[in-house]
């Protein structure tokens, strides 16, 4: 990809707050593969540094100001949840929350990563979650990733023994990567060449 992705920004939203998750073991991999692919910059949003507070309820000592910021500054987003009860977390649903009316994540394209201990996987969350980003105006791609038996594949320092599960979460940066690159980066330069031109 060289430096393709320099000017690049990708905000990464952790769905679980719980010690030692398997969300944030799959995010890191994400992390990893944009590094690799010498992202300009990547940005991993923990819920648990925001005291993001319930819809309704006082703001209080809530950062969720900086966690519009940055998703706002970002070129793509990545929400990476597990699959509670048939569904995402109630984690990542507070996050939504609080991105705002309308959301920050309206126009944004946006990769989805599930991960779940049933053999299934994530697709029930993954569903469900492509419902609501859609609803607030996100651009939800194509090829979201559902990794079953997720205790199964990771060990104590986050590292994976199937390749195959290993490339699939990894898959989530290079395809959200190559979006922005054939639709959003051609359609700024078009922006800024009418804006010289008219100028």
């Amino acid at each position: 990809m060289g430096d393709s992705g320099a000017g690049i920004r990708i905000a990464i939203v952790k769905g679980s707050v719980r010690s030692g998750n398997f969300t944030a073991k799959a995010v890191a991999l994400v992390v990893d593969e944009l590094k690799r692919l010498k992202v300009g910059g990547v940005d991993v949003i923990d819920p648990a540094e925001f005291d993001l507070a319930f819809p309704g309820m006082p703001a209080g000592h809530s950062r969720a100001e900086d966690l519009r910021a940055t998703i706002e500054a970002a070129t793509g987003v990545v929400l990476a949840t597990p699959e509670y009860h048939g569904t995402f977390s109630s984690v990542m649903k507070l996050v939504i929350e609080n991105m705002g009316f309308p959301s920050v994540l309206a126009g944004k394209p946006v990769a989805l990563l599930g991960v779940a201990a049933g053999s299934i996987g994530a697709i029930k969350a993954l569903e469900h979650l492509r419902g609501v980003v859609s609803h607030i105006g996100g651009i939800v791609l194509p090829g979201s990733i559902s990794v079953a038996g997720v205790h199964n594949h990771f060990d104590e320092r986050g590292r994976v023994a199937d390749e195959k599960i290993e490339a699939s979460i990894r898959s989530v940066a290079t395809n959200i990567l190559d979006y922005i690159n054939q639709n959003i980066c051609p359609r700024k330069c078009l922006e800024e060449m009418v804006r010289e031109a008219t100028a």
